[in-house]
């Protein structure tokens, strides 16, 4: 799904140390063989994003299925911590994580292209635009890569997300297995059932991710220029990524609010039968007028929780991946205060 080497190889940037310190600590240089913008950069930013979004989703297992759940029926559970309780007393572990499977893949897949597509992109539309426009705009160009990146990740989610929807809110176990849920989809509606969530998804999740990369990297720029007292390459790796995760869970609550709406439609496109003749558009419509205003926002809650938590942890993990191979963090430049 990546661009290939001979597609990037007119976009090489010229790499450079990356070079913290922190008074209490020696400098730290972390050098790579990984050339900055070079296909293998980008690769390494994909294997970041399967582990930032595919481990992290997982995890929040639990909570992501009581807010689907929540979102078909609002009145199935007092609160999170009650939901919590009801299920694991009645299914145990196994039921708080109905849909792990399907979670974890899906959103693997659609990690690896949100973080390596977001960083082509960016680099790619900064080369178009010029150096100066690019430097003038950044806030542009963080939501149009991100933006550009988050179509294609969700066609690779979509086919999951259906499956993790289904078996979630089902009244009835949907399916004994990962793969009879697919065969079940497949037999049933054909490649439709897996897409025809589609629109509402990039609906929900290109404003997320819009939201997402461009206020992490706002934030980041902001701490280090007001609230830290010198250039990012001053501080330490811990330091640079406790900022890192400050940023991402302010970021995440943002996320949240502004993808919530589109969020409990896919929730309850995946949950409730078309009528015959019916165009998915059409049930959507049917869908939003039954839900009303306050409908859309169910379950905002515990997702709220669920982003800010699962943002914080992505862009830690995303960081942490790339320290390791010896690259900067994201964003924050080497800007001083003025």
């Amino acid at each position: 799904m990546l661009p290939s080497p001979q597609t990037l190889s007119a976009f090489k940037g010229s790499q450079k140390p990356f070079i913290a310190a922190s008074p209490a600590e020696k400098p730290f240089i972390a050098s790579s063989v990984i050339e900055i913008n070079s296909p293998r950069y980008f690769y390494t930013c994909a294997a970041g994003g399967v582990l930032a979004c595919g481990l992290t989703h997982y995890a929040l297992t639990p909570l992501d299925m009581l807010k689907c759940r929540m979102q078909v029926n609002k009145n199935m559970y007092k609160g999170v911590f009650d939901g919590l309780k009801k299920v694991a007393s009645a299914e145990g572990v196994k039921g708080l994580y109905l849909g792990g499977a399907p979670t974890l893949l899906g959103y693997s897949l659609q990690g690896m292209s949100k973080y390596g597509f977001y960083e082509y992109f960016k680099y790619l539309y900064a080369n178009l635009a010029g150096e100066e426009t690019a430097a003038k705009y950044k806030t542009t160009l963080y939501l149009t890569a991100s933006a550009s990146a988050e179509v294609i990740a969700d066609v690779m989610l979509c086919p999951m997300e259906a499956l993790k929807v289904k078996m979630q809110t089902s009244s009835t176990p949907f399916a004994t297995s990962f793969l009879g849920g697919i065969r079940k989809i497949g037999a049933a509606e054909g490649l439709n059932g897996f897409y025809k969530g589609i629109v509402p998804l990039w609906l929900r999740q290109i404003p997320y991710t819009m939201v997402k990369f461009a206020t992490f990297e706002k934030t980041v720029e902001a701490i280090y220029k007001n609230l830290l007292s010198k250039p990012k390459e001053q501080y330490s790796k811990g330091e640079q990524l406790g900022v890192t995760f400050a940023a991402g869970y302010f970021a995440g609550i943002f996320c949240a609010i502004v993808s919530h709406p589109a969020d409990t439609l896919v929730s309850k496109l995946n949950n409730v039968a078309k009528a015959e003749g019916e165009t998915t558009g059409a049930l959507a419509i049917r869908i939003l007028k039954d839900l009303g205003f306050t409908g859309v926002w169910a379950g905002l809650a515990p997702r709220i929780f669920m982003i800010g938590t699962l943002t914080s942890f992505q862009w830690g993990i995303f960081d942490s991946f790339k320290v390791q191979a010896g690259l900067p963090t994201t964003g924050g430049g080497s800007a001083k205060k003025q």
